[in-house]
C-alpha cells in the first residue's frame, strides 16, 4: 500500500462522508484557481495547511513527501514563463513580467495541489469508488476501476520482491547487469499482470459474476455542521481576499 493510501485509511476523518471532504478539498482547490494569486492563493494555501496539519491530523513529513512531487511539476511549469525565445533582445532573454507571471502560476498550482492532497490524505479510494454508482457513473466503469485499484498494489508488491531478488543475485552491480535486470523486471511484471487478470476472471466466474461487483460500503451520514463550517471557511477566504486585494500592492 502506498503511504498516502495508508494515511487515508488511518486518517481522523476516515469515517466522514466522502462528499464532505470533497466539498472541502475541491472547494479550496477552486478558490486557489479562481481567486487572485496574491493574496488569494497564499491565504488558501495557509488555510489548507492548517486543516491538513490540524483537524485532519496529517503528519508533516508524510505531507511533504507527497507534496514535493506535484510541487516539482508546478516549478517546471512556471520556469518557462521566465524567458522569451526569439525576441528582439536575443535568442533567449528574460521575459518582461516573467518573474511575476511565474510566481502567480506557482502560487496557484501549489495551493491547488494542497487542496487535492487534502482530499487524498483523508479519503481512501475504496470509499469513493462504490459511491460513484449512486452519482450516475456506469457500474462497469466503477467495477473496472475497483479491480485495477486492487491489482496495482499486487503488482507493486511483486515489483518490490523481484527487485530484492535481483539485488541479492548481484543484478545491479554493473550498468549492463542493471539493464538486464530492468528488462527482466519488465518482462516478469508483464507476465504476472496477465496471470493475475486471468486468475481474477476465473475467480469471478466461479462466484457467479453477473456484471456487477457488490461491495459493502460503510454507512455514514453527511454532517451539516461540517458542510456549514466548510462553506463559512470558503466564503471567508473569498471575502478576505477581495478586501486585502484593495490594500495590498
Amino acid at each position: 500500500m502506498l503511504p498516502i493510501d495508508a494515511a487515508a485509511h488511518s486518517s481522523r476523518w476516515r469515517r466522514r462522508h466522502p462528499a464532505e471532504k470533497a466539498f472541502l478539498g475541491f472547494g479550496l482547490t477552486l478558490c486557489a484557481v479562481g481567486l487572485p494569486p496574491w493574496p488569494g492563493a497564499v491565504l488558501v494555501a495557509a488555510a489548507t495547511l492548517a486543516v491538513l496539519l490540524g483537524p485532519a491530523g496529517v503528519p508533516g513529513r508524510q505531507l511533504w513527501r507527497a507534496f514535493r512531487i506535484p510541487l516539482g511539476f508546478c516549478v517546471t511549469g512556471a520556469v518557462p514563463l521566465l524567458f522569451e525565445v526569439g525576441g528582439a533582445r536575443g535568442l533567449v532573454a528574460l521575459a518582461p513580467g516573467g518573474p511575476a507571471h511565474a510566481g502567480e502560476l506557482l502560487l496557484r498550482t501549489a495551493s491547488a495541489s494542497l487542496g487535492v492532497l487534502l482530499f487524498a490524505f483523508t479519503t481512501p479510494v475504496s470509499d469513493v469508488l462504490p459511491r460513484l454508482v449512486r452519482a450516475g457513473v456506469p457500474a462497469p466503469v466503477v467495477d473496472v476501476a475497483l479491480v485495477m485499484y486492487r491489482i496495482i498494489f499486487l503488482l507493486l508488491d511483486a515489483l518490490t520482491k523481484i527487485r530484492q531478488a535481483q539485488a541479492a543475485r548481484l543484478g545491479h552491480t554493473t550498468r549492463a547487469a542493471t539493464w538486464r535486470s530492468l528488462a527482466g523486471l519488465g518482462a516478469t511484471t508483464f507476465v504476472r499482470a496477465f496471470d493475475r487478470a486471468q486468475r481474477l476472471q476465473s475467480g469471478l466466474a466461479g462466484r457467479g459474476y453477473d456484471g456487477t461487483l457488490r461491495v459493502l460500503v460503510p454507512a455514514c451520514a453527511v454532517s451539516r455542521r461540517f458542510l456549514t463550517a466548510t462553506g463559512v471557511l470558503l466564503a471567508g477566504l473569498v471575502v478576505l481576499t477581495l478586501v486585502l486585494e484593495r490594500f495590498l500592492p
